[in-house]
């Protein structure tokens, strides 16, 4: 059975440099492995129009330093994610929002660029999930790989299940 997790952060200011706005680690094994199901991200400060590019990617130590941020639940009669809040990126945690990228290699998944005034909004189909087993030595990135022209009111997530 597959439990799902929001992990997001709205109306946030983000530093001025390539940044992580969410990571996810998965939990050393024997542990849920973790399916990513949607991921977007948009900005409300102002109406100017402005490409952006983004990344989903994966990321091996030494990880992003992030703010923690609890994940969730979708059906709040599950249990609590086996992912919880964490700054440094560790196995079994997460968090959003990176103040340091960390020296780990980045592994790019996908590559994509969006228009400030839309948004962008991910949904991959169901042979698209990507999927990252317990134990996996590496977390999943949502990342902007330059700087945004703006820098405040971003909102931003992911949405994972667990199984």
């Amino acid at each position: 059975m597959s439990h799902e997790y929001i992990l997001s952060a709205g109306g946030i200011t983000l530093a001025n440099q390539a940044v992580t706005l969410a990571f996810i680690n998965p939990a050393a094994a024997p542990s849920a492995m973790l399916r990513m199901l949607r991921c977007w991200a948009s900005q409300s400060a102002n109406a100017t129009s402005a490409q952006q590019r983004i990344q989903l990617n994966t990321q091996v130590t030494a990880f992003p330093t992030l703010t923690s941020t609890t994940p969730a639940k979708t059906k709040q009669g599950d249990a609590a994610s086996v992912i919880a809040g964490g700054t440094a990126g560790a196995a079994g945690t997460c968090g959003t929002n990176a103040s340091a990228e960390g020296a780990g290699a980045k592994t790019v998944l996908l590559s994509d660029a969006f228009n400030v005034l839309n948004g962008w909004l991910w949904v991959p189909t169901p042979d698209e999930v990507i999927e990252m087993p317990a134990g996996f030595a590496s977390g999943f990135g949502l990342h902007l790989p330059v700087a945004p022209a703006t820098l405040t009111n971003w909102s931003f997530g992911v949405v994972f299940g667990e199984r």
